[in-house]
């Protein structure tokens, strides 16, 4: 192959390779913009938990978000289960053993930690260095790879509507593990007071505060 010829296909191939990543580029700015205008959202979601030589789990539920920093997983499948964040603190109470955990949020290796980064200001390219897409019908799925590799997760992947809204997410664990979620009938600016996201500890459940132990 002449280094001509060479010249003459990469001129050709470049602007189509620019204009994926400006595609790309413009669908994660969308999304950005979607959810940083929106003060609080409801989903109901779908969860799966798949864990190295474990079965898979399928639970299911209604999560609310409200910023700064506040969600609430409100399970309906196992009913009673609830996962919440003040923003500073996690509380997670489980109705089969009857006991309630306090964490950090920032030091949580809860694989639903990560969808905190839609809890404050939106910006991909600050959490996230390399990026995978391809298109699905109307849809664009993205696999963004975190910055940081000391976080609980390798990679996060997710499914963009039309509309940019993330429909379905897949978050990777350090340890293998796949936290799968599947959102609909999302609702945005719904009236959520900051009373809802204050955890009350259920009569005769077992209350444990890790924050005294937390890093130490």
């Amino acid at each position: 192959m002449t280094r001509a010829l060479v010249v003459l296909i990469v001129a050709i191939a470049w602007p189509a390779v620019a204009a994926e990543e400006d595609g790309l580029s413009s669908i994660l700015k969308r999304v950005e913009q979607r959810y940083n205008r929106a003060r609080t959202i409801q989903v109901s979601f779908e969860q799966s938990y798949t864990a190295p030589g474990r079965a898979r789990t399928t639970e299911r539920g209604e999560l609310y978000l409200r910023k700064p920093g506040r969600m609430r997983w409100d399970y309906t499948q196992p009913a009673g289960k609830l996962f919440l964040s003040d923003g500073k603190h996690i509380y997670f109470y489980s109705p089969s053993t009857n006991r309630a955990e306090k964490s950090k949020l920032k030091e949580s290796e809860d694989l639903r930690a990560p969808l905190a980064f839609l809890l404050g200001k939106l910006d991909f390219s600050r959490d996230f260095d390399r990026y995978q897409y391809e298109k699905s019908g109307a849809n664009t799925i993205v696999t963004a790879f975190p910055k940081n590799n000391r976080l609980p997760y390798t990679k996060v992947r997710f499914t963009v509507t039309p509309d940019y809204q993330i429909s379905h997410l897949i978050v990777t664990g350090q340890d293998g593990s796949l936290n799968e979620f599947r959102f609909g009938l999302e609702r945005i600016n719904v009236l959520l007071k900051d009373s809802f996201f204050r955890f009350e500890l259920p009569p005769g459940a077992q209350f444990v505060d890790a924050t005294l132990t937390e890093g130490r």
